[in-house]
């Protein structure tokens, strides 16, 4: 019994892929990039540690990012 030979499969196409990213899929990680950036870089709001909830103070923190 003789056994079946394979044909070559056929050479790959050198087509370009066409391949798009959203455009949040840049803006996203860039702006919260610019924003950890801006509180590492902003010693002077460095502040001891209060009884203030965490919550209230990222809210007040993002309220000052965006009046900027």
């Amino acid at each position: 019994m003789s056994a079946r030979t394979h044909s070559r499969p056929l050479p790959a196409t050198k087509r370009a892929v066409d391949i798009r990213l959203p455009w949040w899929a840049l803006a996203l990680p860039t702006v919260a990039f610019v924003a950890l950036l801006a509180l590492i870089l902003n010693p002077t709001d460095a502040q001891a540690t209060t009884g203030d909830p965490m919550i209230a103070h990222l809210l007040e923190r993002a309220r000052e990012l965006v009046t900027r």
